[in-house]
C-alpha cells in the first residue's frame, strides 16, 4: 500500500509543477530559460575606440558587429580597414571563458596590419615576421586587464589551434589562425 502512495504523490507532485508552469506568464518562463547572451567588450589602446559585440554559438552575431569589429581592429598607421577573421572572435570567447572571465574587456594592440605598416615594421626590428598573419587579418596581439600575461598565454595554448606569440616586455599575447605554434618574443 505504502508503495501506492509514493508512487500516486510522485504523479501528483509532476502536475502540481505543470499546472504551475502553465499559470505563469510567458514573460516569467522566457526569463528564467533564456541564459543572457555573451558578449566580447573590446577597446582598442592606440585609438580609444570601444566595442561590445554579442555572440551566439561562440560567434560574432551579426554582420553588422563584424564590419564594426573591422573598422575598430584597422592599422591605425594607414587607416586601412581589412576583413577580420571570424575565428579569431571565437577564440578570443573561449580564452575568456576558460579564465572563468565573462564580458570583460579585451585590450587590443593591434589587428590589422597593411603590408606596408609590415614591411616597415619588420625592417626596424626582426620580431616582427616579413609574412605576418596581422596583414592578412588572422592575426590579433591583445590583453585583459587583471589576468597575467602569462596565464593568457596558458590558455590560448591550451585551445591547440593556431599561433600563440607570448611578448611579456611588450604586454601582449598574440593569436592567430595560422598553423599550431608557440613562440616567445620580447
Amino acid at each position: 500500500m505504502t508503495e501506492i502512495n509514493h508512487q500516486r504523490r510522485r504523479w501528483l507532485a509532476l502536475g502540481g509543477v505543470v499546472l504551475g508552469a502553465a499559470l505563469l506568464p510567458s514573460e516569467v518562463l522566457a526569463a528564467v530559460s533564456t541564459p543572457k547572451p555573451r558578449v566580447l567588450t573590446f577597446r582598442n589602446i592606440n585609438t580609444g575606440e570601444r566595442l561590445t559585440s554579442q555572440l551566439k554559438n561562440g560567434k560574432i552575431a551579426n554582420a553588422v558587429d563584424l564590419k564594426k569589429l573591422d573598422h575598430l581592429l584597422r592599422d591605425r598607421r594607414t587607416q586601412q580597414i581589412h576583413r577580420i577573421e571570424p575565428q579569431l572572435f571565437s577564440k578570443l570567447y573561449q580564452i575568456q571563458g576558460n579564465l572563468g572571465l565573462r564580458n570583460t574587456e579585451i585590450q587590443i594592440i593591434c589587428g590589422y596590419r597593411a603590408p606596408a605598416t609590415n614591411a616597415a615594421m619588420n625592417a626596424r626590428s626582426r620580431g616582427v615576421a616579413k609574412n605576418s598573419y596581422h596583414t592578412r587579418g588572422q592575426a590579433i596581439d591583445f590583453r585583459i586587464d587583471g589576468i597575467s600575461l602569462a596565464k593568457v598565454r596558458k590558455v590560448a595554448t591550451s585551445l591547440n589551434n593556431g599561433g600563440v606569440g607570448y611578448y611579456p616586455r611588450s604586454n601582449f599575447v598574440h593569436i592567430d589562425t595560422g598553423p599550431n605554434r608557440t613562440w616567445s618574443g620580447s
